[in-house]
């Protein structure tokens, strides 16, 4: 946990931009895998964490705006959980490491929040996506739980956004820490990567320095010689002399902040003079929107430019032709690039995602494009010191996509299929940093991870 002064500041600032009522942070609980005793890895809810602290699971963190009182309500572990479990501190003593000196059972939130309804006082929570918390949040407010989310309050959901999108300078500490670890995971890959072993030989280890290093994988690992597949966690294809694999992972910080780096590398070492054509024209799109990113600039003109370098450098091949702004105006470059170049990052690796993406990304001023490939872009907001974000532009050459433009004649004005379907079974690359916003331009963070072959 960070300093209890941390979490007050945040829940003092939470309450001035909410203004009366009662705010209710639902943390998770743990689930089971195949029967009750042997559950999934436990990971606490991110707003829970970032305003409480508190990592266990089955507590409520409620902060009553009118009273002025943070509390946490929870059950203390019993005799028959310290025989399996061992001693474990009292939810008292860990919430005072939160600030907080409020705490009580479990069974008494029905009634605060009884009393809160009567009283007619607003009751504010974000959107929920475990079943059991739709399910208990839902039988406390006297709503059937495939309507909880219904009545989410959209006034908490921005001024925690507001808070949670721009990060400290301990919150930026962490996210080098975790980047620590994908360092060590990725300098584990380059140095054990060849030819005649499985991906999963290399995926397996990497996952584990994540959780010997810190608190585990911030998402799962995309290991795969078929990087045409965007999100592929499959790691059963034996990798071969001549193939490219895209491996795309993170970790967390024993805070939970996390990373998230992408690299494209060669099995053998070495590209072939196709892959390095193609994967020059990754980078250099890469750079040159790092290279653009500073305060004032809108995300969607650094994705738009990220757009006009890929198409420009495979026009230079001959796969597509044309006026380039053209091309990019009209969305001809996402047949090659058909995902948005990043998204935020902080204790959530899409960061507050759950919370709704057009609330993170979007506002009245943005609103999300319904081009294919643009739309799919994260954030497009102007960029503000203290944002964490990635970059992360791709060349991805999908059969699937190929065939249906081709068959629809789409872009032919833009798109040489002719020149494409040599590039059929190329693959994908994709390279991707983690970046921060300063004052008067921006930083990639983290050691150095090679990206270049």
């Amino acid at each position: 946990m960070f300093n209890s002064k941390t979490y007050k500041t945040r829940r003092q600032i939470l309450k001035r931009n909410i203004g009366a009522g009662l705010i209710i942070f639902p943390g998770n609980d743990e689930y089971p895998v195949n029967y009750p005793a042997n559950t999934y890895h436990f990971r606490q809810d991110s707003s829970f964490l970032y305003y409480f602290g508190i990592d266990i699971p089955g507590l409520y963190g409620v902060i009553d705006i009118d009273s002025g009182i943070d509390m946490v309500f929870g059950d203390d572990f019993t005799v028959a959980d310290i025989i399996w479990m061992g001693n474990q501190p009292t939810i008292k003593s860990l919430a005072s490491k939160s600030g907080i000196s409020n705490t009580y059972p479990l069974s008494i939130l029905a009634e605060k929040i009884e009393d809160t309804l009567k009283s007619g006082r607003k009751i504010h929570f974000l959107p929920q996506y475990q079943p059991r918390t739709l399910l208990k949040l839902g039988g406390l407010l006297g709503i059937r739980p495939d309507f909880v989310n219904n009545y989410i309050s959209t006034k908490l959901i921005r001024a925690v956004v507001a808070q949670r999108i721009i990060k400290s300078k301990e919150e930026v500490r962490e996210i080098e820490k975790a980047l620590d670890i994908s360092y060590e995971m990725y300098k584990y890959a380059m140095i054990n990567i060849r030819p005649g072993i499985y991906e999963r030989e290399i995926a397996g280890p990497m996952n584990g320095i994540a959780h010997s290093l810190g608190k585990g994988n911030s998402f799962t690992t995309i290991f795969s010689i078929h990087g045409e597949t965007l999100h592929n966690h499959k790691y059963d294809n034996l990798m071969k002399v001549g193939d490219i694999v895209v491996c795309d992972s993170g970790a967390e910080s024993f805070e939970y902040y996390a990373s998230d780096i992408t690299r494209t590398m060669p099995v053998s070492g070495r590209f072939t003079q196709k892959q390095s054509e193609i994967y020059n024209i990754v980078l250099n799109a890469q750079l040159t929107a790092i290279g653009a990113m500073k305060p004032g600039k809108k995300f969607r003109q650094i994705h738009l430019l990220a757009a006009k370098m890929i198409a420009e450098g495979l026009k230079g091949l001959g796969l597509m032709k044309g006026d380039i702004d053209d091309a990019v105006q009209q969305g001809a470059a996402a047949l090659f690039f058909p995902h948005g170049l990043g998204h935020m990052l902080g204790l959530d690796v899409h960061d507050m995602e759950g919370l709704g993406e057009n609330y993170v990304g979007y506002d009245d001023k943005v609103k999300r494009s319904s081009q294919f490939g643009l739309s799919y872009l994260r954030f497009a907001k102007e960029l503000l010191p203290g944002h964490v974000i990635t970059v992360e532009p791709g060349i991805y050459f999908i059969p699937a996509l190929i065939d249906q433009w081709k068959s629809e004649k789409k872009f032919t004005q833009f798109i040489n299929y002719d020149k494409v379907e040599k590039y059929r079974k190329f693959g994908g690359i994709r390279i991707e940093d983690d970046v921060l916003i300063e004052p008067k331009g921006c930083r990639v963070l983290g050691k150095p991870i090679p990206k270049t072959f």
